[in-house]
């Protein structure tokens, strides 16, 4: 069975949210999905303080685990336009990883959030990419088959380049349904891309 994992960070629920969802899409296209998270970096006094969300049920990621998978999808929050520092904290340890080639030909997709409609989610994830092309993986976005991104009746998050969801400046909106369902098509999408290549 293909393994995939969703490896994602998230402050205050969103990604965690669009994370479950792009699992579901996993386990539609007959894929075991994990759900994993990176560690935390910010110090617990200060992130209580800020109402970083810290009762998160995912257990913590191991950098040495990565190449057990047949595919890895990111999820990050937007910081000014990249990832989340904890993101890429996390990716900066992969070094040993990548001097051995442990990624190369895995699949590779990323989805993410911001504040606002125009806050970043195209760069957050396409500078993403830049780290999974250097590990050489296969990158997998979100095809215009999955018409849900050309809605024009709702303010909606979502691209070729990954689902993405937008939580207000204040942390107040929830992904909507729309975007949970693009996520849920990354998922499966990644899922059956990663099942041809390991059988191939």
């Amino acid at each position: 069975m293909t393994k995939v994992l969703v490896l994602y960070y998230s402050s205050y629920g969103h990604i965690e949210a669009m994370a479950s969802a792009v699992a579901e899409g996993v386990r539609e296209a007959g894929a075991h999905a994990t759900i994993k998270r990176v560690p935390e970096l910010v110090p617990e006094e200060v992130a209580r303080s800020s109402g970083i969300k810290l009762d998160q049920a995912a257990p913590i990621a191991t950098v040495a685990e990565l190449p057990e998978y047949d595919a890895i999808i990111f999820g990050t929050p937007t910081r000014f336009g990249n990832m989340a520092s904890q993101m890429r904290n996390f990716l900066d340890q992969t070094g040993g990883l990548w001097a051995k080639g442990a990624l190369i030909g895995k699949v590779g997709s990323v989805f993410a959030s911001t504040a606002t409609q125009h806050g970043g989610q195209e760069t957050t994830i396409t500078s993403f990419h830049t780290t999974l092309l250097h590990h050489g993986m296969v990158i997998v976005g979100v095809p215009y088959s999955e018409t849900r991104q050309t809605i024009m009746s709702e303010i909606t998050g979502g691209s070729p380049y990954g689902a993405t969801t937008i939580a207000a400046g204040d942390g107040s909106r929830q992904p909507s349904e729309n975007e949970l369902a693009i996520a849920r098509f990354q998922g499966r999408h990644v899922a059956a891309i990663a099942e041809k290549l390991a059988a191939g």
